[in-house]
């Protein structure tokens, strides 16, 4: 094993290639063996008696400590090891690593969750995302392949000759991969917490080791072939609960073939739910919920006096009249909740408001899963106009997450490390199956689990609720709430309040499995936030030290200095990324889905057009590269809560044809594409050279540069 993923050989001819991808085949096949047993080891023990938390803390360490073992096998100060693996990797292999690469956090925890709480709109993040790997195949991989540069900044400014383009392009590189790095370090966070019992902050700091003892010591080689040990494990990890849910439900254990049967009664007992007496209850009292607040809102400041007045008032009651220390301490402590000023009780109030006025919808706000959009293109003109922005947002999103998965640097990164252009087509193709096999199960898992929720937990009196729920609680209540809201000791739909981040990683307990299987999810989840998580801090370490430090500060740098600046860099890098996730700045699919605006209004136009278009130059590709991403950043900061909190916008909120600011990249893509276009034909041709390798690049028939 040390020899396959520690040899610095190239494999060049094709025997070569033939006997190392077998020894892949061999070393990969053992390991998948060997994490089966694993489970069923583990398993066996669970049932004589080993603690839950000894199995997270084995899940943690063990999987952590095979990544490092990887990790320091991989090692290298070879500049091409390093960059790009030695460009040695197989199609299949590398379709496989990509996978991982790609399954981030937010597809492999937050994916099924979207579907749970949105239904029908969720499938706009599996259409988006599958088809941008269409795009990469059809535009991008084999023609970045030929070019045979190291990153994408570096073909920026091998393409459009100057460092102008490849410092912007730096720029946009750190700039999206920094935003996706956050969430994935965020996930890896929650996953640890859960695995360890660790709090979340200190979760963060023990999974990032995971992440940096992977990428800091063998770049992307020592990536790659981690990734390839990740994706076998999330992908088993996926599977077996689902599989063990269809069966338990239907008897069928393939949960793609029961989806639409399991749809069509998740969607009846919904219909059930809304019109059930006691559903209604709960949705009542917290629709007078957010009356009481909103009234005390617009009764300011007398409202916020009364308030403290009577908190005082029964303090001073229970003193007098010799109440009990536990119910004057409950009354001092109500007090000192009471808001401090006009200020902070209309930012307090505004917050329980719109807590409650959500809570105040049958389901809890969800919609019917089978429903395609909102609204009715059928009803009276506010229904009708609820249709088509609905609509008009799903197809947006779709645009965002297909152009944005063709941009990604550290995607695209990932087919400069096969052995010809050949092979990083085929790549592509391996990279669409193994994310398929996710992509295909998890609108099943998110149908599957709501069953299991409508069917089994609604109706349950809340002392015998399921473990699960009181342990989730105690990992981050915003994830997962339940209160007895009517008080009448069951539990209603509308009485939890439960974040997408979590239905993956509870999918185990949701399904009655033995804890085992919710530790070998948990893993799973680790492993595609940690894949990710390391191509993404690979490619911020690249940029600045190959495009920055080499290619314009110091061209004379040794390839042993390069690689050290890299390693020094990406720990840097790492330890900020994860003091931003601390924060919780927001959800991990806004995160996500950001990061992918932000590189399809800056590289997507630049990187077609570099490609198919010789007249594009220097100056147009800059100018469009930076009025792009501009267009997309200055609408999501005027229009996004979290974001306008952080740039100070004050005024009201504007959407530009009721797009949602998930999808601003819809606005900067084609003004990148215009300005690339209009600029490029005002100023002066690229160079002569340049033009005749686009062409020769473009063309199968012609010998690659």
């Amino acid at each position: 094993m040390a020899g396959t993923f520690g040899s610095s050989a190239s494999a060049s001819s094709a025997s070569d290639r033939r006997a190392f991808k077998q020894q892949l085949n061999k070393v990969y096949g053992w390991y998948t063996g060997g994490f089966i047993a694993f489970i069923i080891v583990l398993a066996v023990l669970e049932q004589m008696g080993l603690p839950r938390n000894w199995i997270g803390f084995i899940f943690l360490l063990a999987t952590v400590l095979l990544y490092a073992g990887i990790g320091i096998m991989s090692r290298t100060t070879d500049a091409a090891e390093y960059y790009v693996a030695g460009r040695r990797v197989p199609a299949i292999y590398n379709g496989m690593a990509t996978g991982a690469d790609w399954m981030s956090a937010a597809s492999f925890i937050g994916m099924a969750g979207t579907l749970y709480l949105t239904g029908y709109g969720g499938l706009a993040f599996i259409l988006g995302w599958t088809g941008g790997y269409c795009l990469v195949a059809l535009l991008l991989a084999p023609y970045l392949r030929k070019f045979g540069q190291f990153t994408i900044p570096d073909f920026l400014g091998a393409r459009y000759e100057g460092n102008l383009p490849r410092l912007i392009g730096i720029g946009a590189a750190i700039l999206c991969s920094f935003t996706y790095v956050v969430a994935q370090i965020y996930g890896v966070g929650l996953i640890t917490a859960r695995l360890s019992g660790l709090a979340f902050e200190v979760g963060i700091f023990v999974g990032l080791a995971g992440i940096l003892v992977c990428s800091f010591l063998g770049g992307m080689r020592a990536v790659t072939w981690t990734q390839v040990a990740q994706y076998i494990i999330l992908i088993i990890a996926y599977m077996i609960p689902v599989v063990w849910l269809s069966v338990k439900q239907t008897g069928v254990p393939v949960p793609q073939a029961i989806y639409g049967y399991q749809l069509e009664k998740v969607s009846k007992r919904g219909d059930e739910l809304r019109t059930d007496p006691k559903e209604l209850e709960v949705v009542n009292i917290f629709k007078a919920r957010a009356a009481e607040f909103d009234a005390k809102i617009k009764g300011l400041p007398e409202s916020l006096n009364a308030e403290r007045a009577a908190a005082q008032r029964k303090v001073t009651e229970l003193q007098a009249s010799g109440g009990t220390a536990e119910q004057i301490d409950a009354a001092r402590q109500a007090l000192a909740a009471v808001p401090a000023d006009e200020a902070a009780a209309r930012k307090a109030w505004t917050a329980a408001r719109a807590a409650n006025t959500a809570q105040a919808r049958p389901l809890g706000g969800m919609p019917n899963h089978a429903q395609i959009y909102a609204g009715d293109p059928n009803g009276d003109a506010a229904a009708q106009k609820a249709f088509d922005t609905s609509r008009r947002n799903f197809l947006a999103l779709v645009f965002c997450l297909m152009v944005g998965t063709a941009a990604l640097p550290h995607i695209l990164m990932r087919y400069y490390t096969t052995p010809s252009v050949r092979e990083a087509r085929e790549s592509v193709s391996w990279s669409l199956f193994f994310i398929f096999l996710l992509y295909f199960t998890a609108p099943a898992l998110a149908v599957l689990v709501k069953f299991e929720v409508f069917n089994v937990l609604v109706g349950t009196p809340f002392d015998k609720l399921p473990a699960w729920i009181a342990n989730w609680s105690a990992v981050d209540p915003s994830l997962l709430s339940v209160t007895d809201v009517n008080k009448d000791g069951i539990f209603q739909l509308s009485e939890m309040k439960i974040g997408g981040d979590i239905i993956v990683l509870a999918t185990p307990e949701i399904g009655g499995l033995p804890y085992v299987i919710s530790g070998m999810v948990a893993a799973g989840g680790l492993a595609a936030a940690l894949s990710t998580a390391d191509g993404l801090l690979l490619t911020i370490a690249n940029a600045l030290s190959h495009d920055l430090y080499y290619k314009m500060i110091d061209p004379n740098a040794p390839a042993s200095r390069r690689v050290a600046v890299s390693k020094a860099l990406l720990l840097v890098v790492a330890l900020c990324a994860a003091a931003v996730a601390v924060q919780k700045p927001a959800d991990i699919l806004f995160l996500v889905s950001a990061a992918f605006s932000f590189a399809a209004a800056s590289f997507f136009p630049a990187l077609v057009l570099g490609i198919f278009w010789k007249r594009a130059n220097k100056w147009g590709a800059s100018l469009g590269m930076l009025c792009g991403l501009g267009v997309t950043f200055y609408y999501m900061a005027t229009t996004q809560p979290w974001m306008r909190s952080i740039f100070g916008v004050t005024s009201p909120v504007q959407l530009w044809w009721d797009i949602q600011p998930i999808s601003a990249g819809l606005f900067g893509v084609p003004v990148g594409f215009a300005v690339i276009i209009i600029v490029s034909l005002l100023t002066g041709a690229p160079k002569r050279e340049t033009q005749e390798l686009v062409t020769h690049v473009r063309y199968p028939d012609l010998k690659r540069a």
